[in-house]
């Protein structure tokens, strides 16, 4: 079976993410600022060109000196007298140190040197419960440039198809529950052909990051192709739990790391078969399945 490129276990995302949160945090002291220098480091990565991911060999390495070079440009921004405290506690000395500045200076350039203006990749879900495919995203400035070419609309074509199947073919809800339950058990026991016949051969997933976790940016196309993504994503882990639970009025599934949701999973289903996955990874989407319940 071909592999799904750049699809990870829910585990290595959240802990990619945690120790790139730590490693602000230790750098500039502030929790609140930890999360904006991660999401920027996530924002640059996607920046780049496909062709530039695969020749990162280390994309954690690479996220981790990109958040260091922000939170060190940070730190080189702020005053002496009132700027964030850095990790052993003390105030940084902000840029009145010439050879601290310039120091700060060429790793910042550093880190810009290795990137480029391409467009963030597409496809990002700005919606995935509920309603259709939602159109890719483009952040190519607001002339609205580069559009989509049929590489990316072409998923997007199939994915409508497939909603009409759905509509015109209606799972009744005792079925739609066991077919979901035998998806999340061939994924639990990692068998990738049992879990390939319960999906029609055009399904398409998509994958919600956010841009906030290293996901998928593009429809994964095909029975086959859906099955390794999924079977990657919720890989066997002594700290990770798939069950079945109700969303958005249907039954989906809902993958936990530490006790924390880390995935909802939502399923369109035509008749007997998968047609469509909608993987919510968006650590902003989630907080509401996270929060205290009364």
């Amino acid at each position: 079976m071909e592999p799904v490129v750049d699809t990870m276990p829910i585990g290595e995302l959240l802990d990619e993410r945690r120790h790139l949160l730590d490693v602000a945090h230790w750098m500039l002291g502030s929790g609140i600022a930890a999360e904006h220098v991660t999401d920027e480091a996530y924002r640059e990565w996607y920046a780049l060109s496909e062709h530039q991911r695969d020749r990162i060999g280390h994309p954690r390495a690479w996220l981790t000196r990109v958040v260091g070079s922000i939170s060190l440009a940070r730190l080189a921004l702020s005053d002496g007298g009132g700027g964030p405290q850095g990790p052993a506690g003390k105030e940084s000395r902000g840029v009145s140190d010439p050879a601290l500045e310039d120091a700060l200076g060429a790793l910042w350039a550093g880190a810009l040197d290795a990137l480029t203006p391409a467009e963030r990749a597409a496809l990002v879900l700005n919606d995935a419960f509920g309603s259709a495919v939602a159109e890719p995203v483009s952040t190519a400035g607001p002339a609205g440039r580069d559009r989509p070419g049929p590489a990316d609309t072409e998923p997007l074509d199939r994915a409508r198809h497939s909603l009409r199947a759905r509509a015109a073919c209606p799972t009744p809800p005792r079925v739609e529950d066991e077919l979901v339950e035998a998806v999340r058990q061939a994924c639990a026991d990692e068998d990738a052909d049992r879990l390939a016949t319960m999906l029609d051969p055009d399904a398409v997933a998509f994958y919600d990051g956010g841009g906030k976790v290293r996901t998928l940016t593009r429809p994964v196309v095909g029975g086959p192709r859906v099955a390794r993504s999924l079977l990657t994503l919720l890989a066997r882990h002594p700290r990770t739990t798939v069950h079945t639970r109700p969303v958005n009025g249907r039954t989906g599934l809902v993958a936990r790391y530490d006790g924390q949701v880390a995935a909802v999973v939502c399923l369109d289903l035509a008749g007997t078969r998968v047609v469509q996955v909608w993987a919510v990874l968006n650590p902003d989407k989630l907080r509401s399945w996270n929060r205290p319940r009364a």
